[in-house]
């Protein structure tokens, strides 16, 4: 299905600001414009001038947001105009059952993995670890490769994911697909909006955490028993952190291969997902089967909400 295919499905996204608010308020402007152009019919939930502090709008307010966007039935996709920080503090307040009974698509990624991972934990309904509106739809040069990947995903009904780098495992296996920031999982691990997936493939990605905090959280995940019953970890873009003269050798190479030789599951790397501009999209929750060889690998994604399945 074709972009255009999609916009004849009278498509409704919804933009919501759950976390921060847009760095650059023209980006809203300039995403929704080019969404109409395409024949997309957008719903601004999000107000510039209703940011409060760091955030997009009050607390009440960006939950109210949130639960408009749900309760919209013009609305298919609802989207989050960034993230940075302010899920954590939407969670007790949100009613997970209402998300998904609304039966919308809910994408974003990095802070929006909070609201990922309750809204599975308690309803087991999926979502979209996909692009953020300010930054990807509204970017003054767009990458066309995170939009259309996005545009196939939503139209289903599979998807396909791959990656090449050195030193992967060779592996066949399948499970459900998860995770999203490394950062936002811990931030939520004990807690009940923490799901217990059996058999996952979870994949991870974080900004600016030097590689012994990642190693550090992942040593967690395995102590916590959460690893022991995985059947891959996939890791997508680290970047952004600095080594130091203490760190003494002690690289993101030297932490990998660490945690390959320490964590009771495979780990691949070479995943296009993380705070970078070409990123794929992934279903969260999604069924998938992974399979590496020296040369690459690939993650097929099915069963999972599209356009057309809703």
């Amino acid at each position: 299905m074709t972009l255009q295919q999609i916009a004849h499905q009278k498509l409704g996204i919804a933009l919501v600001a759950p976390g921060g608010y847009a760095p650059e308020p023209e980006a809203i402007g300039r995403g929704i414009a080019r969404l109409e152009a395409q024949g997309i019919l957008v719903h601004n939930y999000y107000d510039h001038d209703a940011r409060h502090l760091r955030f997009g709008a009050s607390d009440a307010g960006r939950l109210a947001q949130l639960n408009a966007a749900a309760d919209d039935p013009d609305v298919q996709v609802v989207m989050a105009i960034r993230g940075q920080y302010g899920m954590s503090r939407l969670l007790p307040q949100i009613d997970f059952e209402r998300m998904a009974a609304s039966g919308k698509i809910f994408v974003g990624y990095s802070d929006v993995t909070a609201f990922q991972m309750g809204l599975y934990a308690k309803t087991r309904a999926l979502s979209y670890a996909g692009p953020m509106f300010a930054g990807d739809f509204g970017a003054a040069e767009p990458v066309d490769f995170t939009l259309d990947d996005f545009w196939h995903c939503l139209a289903g009904p599979t998807h396909l994911v791959s990656g090449t780098a050195a030193g992967n495992p060779v592996l066949d296996t399948s499970g459900t697909v998860w995770g999203g920031n490394l950062a936002m999982i811990m931030s939520v691990a004990g807690t009940e909006y923490f799901p217990p997936v059996d058999g996952g493939i979870l994949f991870l990605e974080d900004i600016a955490e030097h590689p012994y905090r990642i190693e550090r959280m992942l040593l967690q995940l395995m102590h916590a028993g959460v690893l022991q019953r995985q059947r891959a970890i996939v890791l997508g873009d680290f970047s952004g952190y600095r080594l130091s003269p203490g760190d003494n050798g002690y690289d993101f190479a030297q932490m990998l291969a660490y945690l390959r030789q320490t964590l009771p599951c495979p780990v691949l790397t070479g995943l296009a997902f993380g705070h970078i501009p070409r990123r794929v999209t992934i279903p969260f929750g999604a069924q998938g089967r992974l399979v590496s060889s020296e040369s690459g690998w690939t993650l097929t994604l099915s069963d999972y909400p599209t356009i057309k399945r809703g």
